[in-house]
């Protein structure tokens, strides 16, 4: 691939990470709880849901599913229930607590990270339009003759930068929040958590 040819894609690339979905407003979500720190993990777990979504893309996984209705359907599902529950967990929560412990808990902190690495990974990888839309847009840019890998460590590492960078942009200024969501953060949950099961409802209505 040309230098050219690549900033055409990073460009797209762009586009792709500043259409609003899940994931952005999951990192928000975080960034706004539990702060930049801990939203990280959240940022990260999604940049490794890309990262697979694209692979499986590059692969032929979109194209499977765009041709076997049930492959589809089942995955459709699956991702809506997942962003429903997420949403009434968020919906459930307790207004979050701002002030921070400055002794971290190895414990706890471990914990929690591999929760909000969880939620950032299964957002991502659980809606099959992004893994359809991955599968119609990663072959424009491939090059015939490439192999897999250095197609994928160029293609989906350059998406995932930038996914990263948007998403730990969104959690860092989710932090200007802090002190209105001290006054309203049950009103902020709620939100939040029908933000989410209102995507999951659209995405059990959505066909290919």
């Amino acid at each position: 691939m040309s230098f050219e040819f690549w900033l055409v894609y990073l460009v797209a690339a762009i586009g792709l990470s500043l259409t609003p979905g899940p994931n952005g407003l999951l990192a928000l979500t975080h960034g706004a709880r539990f702060g930049l720190r801990s939203a990280t993990w959240t940022v990260l777990g999604g940049a490794l849901g890309f990262l697979l979504l694209i692979a499986a893309s590059l692969a032929g996984m979109g194209a499977l599913l765009a041709a076997s209705e049930v492959a589809f359907t089942a995955a459709k599902w699956a991702g809506a229930a997942y962003l429903v529950y997420l949403g009434v967990r968020l919906w459930r929560a307790p207004a979050p607590v701002l002030t921070r412990d400055p002794d971290p808990q190895g414990e706890r902190d471990a914990a929690r990270a591999l929760r909000l690495f969880g939620d950032g990974l299964f957002v991502a990888v659980s809606n099959p339009k992004a893994l359809l839309f991955f599968a119609a847009f990663m072959p424009q840019f491939m090059v015939p003759g490439v192999p897999f890998a250095t197609q994928l460590l160029l293609l989906g590492g350059t998406f995932v930068v930038v996914e990263v960078i948007y998403e730990l942009l969104l959690a860092g200024l989710a932090g200007r929040i802090a002190p209105w969501l001290g006054r309203h953060g049950k009103v902020f949950n709620r939100a939040a958590g029908g933000t989410f099961v209102g995507i999951g409802a659209v995405l059990a209505t959505t066909t290919r």
